[in-house]
């Protein structure tokens, strides 16, 4: 039983140690997992029917000459492509959230550094410690949760391009 109360008393201590704003930053860091995780899961799954859907409505057209099937052509790639891309701006928001809540940890901390000289003075180490600790883990949570996230989602973009493209030679015009 040890071995599952043991992580968790970490990952409290570790939350406590950086204050509220870390509590802030781990929930932003999960929901922009959770969102990369599920784009993962619908490009293995929901994209390709949707990209197999496409192709099949596109080759029984009679008609892929016309300046109507070329509009026709656009709007099966503008789908497919809004489909691909539909909670990528989120997860873009979620990456630039987390190094300025890293900031805003930095801030709060040090303002409790700043309370604590201002009552006990500059002697007391000890004491000021807590609020170091609140000012520099956010910060590094932030930068761990932003690359990560610039990571995947370079990934996820250059996956997103990939794919369209794809789409577009598959859903060739007849001249």
């Amino acid at each position: 039983m040890d071995f599952i109360v043991a992580p968790i008393e970490a990952v409290r201590d570790f939350l406590e140690l950086g204050g509220d704003v870390l509590s802030l930053i781990t929930v932003t860091i999960f929901a922009m997992w959770v969102l990369i995780v599920e784009r993962l899961i619908f490009f293995r799954t929901g994209l390709i029917r949707l990209g197999d859907e496409q192709r099949e409505q596109w080759r029984a057209r009679p008609d892929r000459k016309s300046w109507g099937a070329q509009q026709i052509r656009e709007a099966m790639i503008s789908r497919y492509s809004m489909s691909a891309n539909r909670v990528v701006p989120v997860i873009q928001t979620l990456v630039a959230l987390c190094p300025l809540l890293g900031l805003m940890g930095t801030v709060t901390g040090m303002i409790e550094v700043f309370d604590v000289m201002a009552i006990s003075g500059t002697g007391n180490a000890r004491s000021m410690a807590s609020g170091v600790s609140k000012a520099t883990i956010p910060t590094m949570a932030g930068m761990v949760g932003a690359l990560s996230g610039v990571f995947l989602v370079t990934i996820i973009t250059r996956l997103i391009e990939t794919k369209v493209e794809g789409l577009e030679e598959d859903l060739e015009l007849d001249h």
